[in-house]
């Protein structure tokens, strides 16, 4: 297949802007087909055409197993989120101590990698929920962060995953879920602020009420530490 001359192939993306294209990962149909281990196969010999092309020797060896080592990392780490297989199992249980008042999980740790420039975002999660009679183990949350995170992203698209994945297991629209964190696409290249961050939110059912969204927002006091 021919390229377009770079000029040409620039006006065809969205450039520096974090625009979301569909509300969910854009995966082929076909994003399943071929095992882990061939992925792992071509992964590497693609990074290592990377490299070759940038002009690093291979022979050195600091650099000899860098190809493998991207690629395991790729599909068995960073990118573990993209395959169905990896949804966390969400146990719930009956709301037996018949507790009413809002739930929050605050301050969790969010790794997941920009979609448009493959580069980090760092950053924290804070979840809530009121209770309809259904309650979950507070680890799932954290669990369901990371299986949204490790995929490319966009931290909106996030965002209402969490929020509708939570929904769905707790049978309530009353979960909320704010997000802050870093973009290494903006913190390490381009305009190089190292010290914005993007802030996103999703308010379900209640806390589209300004009391009940002013207490969530209380009870998680953002103030994100970026030390992670």
């Amino acid at each position: 297949m021919e390229l377009k001359p770079l000029k040409d192939q620039r006006e065809d993306y969205f450039g520096d802007t974090h625009t979301a294209s569909s509300p969910e990962n854009p995966l082929r149909p076909d994003a399943f087909s071929i095992p882990n281990e061939v992925k792992i196969q071509k992964i590497q010999d693609h990074f290592r055409a990377i490299m070759e092309t940038l002009g690093l020797d291979l022979t050195d060896d600091s650099l000899r197993g860098t190809p493998l080592r991207v690629a395991e990392m790729m599909v068995n780490e960073l990118f573990a989120g993209l395959d169905p297989a990896n949804m966390p199992t969400l146990s719930t249980f009956e709301n037996k101590y018949k507790y009413g008042e809002m739930l929050v999980e605050k301050n969790i740790v969010v790794y997941s990698t920009c979609e448009h420039h493959f580069l980090p975002i760092v950053g924290r999660a804070h979840i809530g929920y009121i209770s309809a009679g259904t309650v979950i183990g507070l680890s799932k949350m954290n669990r369901i962060v990371d299986y949204y995170a490790r995929r490319p992203q966009v931290q909106e698209r996030m965002t209402k995953q969490i929020v509708r994945t939570l929904q769905h297991a707790l049978g309530t629209p009353d979960v909320a879920c704010v997000i802050d964190a870093k973009h290494l696409c903006v913190n390490s290249r381009g305009i190089r602020d190292i010290d914005s961050s993007t802030v996103t939110a999703e308010y379900g059912g209640r806390f589209q009420q300004e009391a009940v969204k002013k207490e969530f927002l209380d009870l998680i006091g953002l103030n994100t530490q970026f030390g992670v």
